[in-house]
């Protein structure tokens, strides 16, 4: 009989023993997922602080274009005006109106 008291106790030894163990193996995968999880987060959030920073760049550039879509409007209506024209036959040409007196420098 204290044979079989004996046997139990082995057997009781063994299985607390084995769940330590396992209770090792899953503790360590869980704090390797943390790891793992918390190192893609910190990638994460350094990709995204430079997404922003090309998000602010991107909008810069397009009100700049903006700008220059409207400097260009705006050149495109004065192209077509009269006084574009006679400018352009002025400086280019040198042709000027009948009533205009050329003085010309020595």
């Amino acid at each position: 009989m204290a044979n079989r008291g004996k046997n139990r106790a082995k057997r009781g030894r063994k299985r607390v023993n084995r769940h330590k163990s396992s209770m090792l193996v899953v503790s360590a995968v869980l704090l390797l997922l943390v790891v793992v999880i918390s190192i893609d987060g910190m990638r994460l959030r350094a990709k995204d602080k430079e997404y922003q920073a090309q998000e602010i760049e991107l909008e810069r550039q397009i009100e700049e274009e903006k700008a220059r879509s409207a400097e260009i409007d705006q050149l495109q209506d004065y192209v077509g005006t009269d006084e574009y024209i006679e400018e352009v036959a002025k400086d280019k040409l040198g042709l000027v109106n009948p009533n205009e007196i050329i003085f010309k420098a020595k």
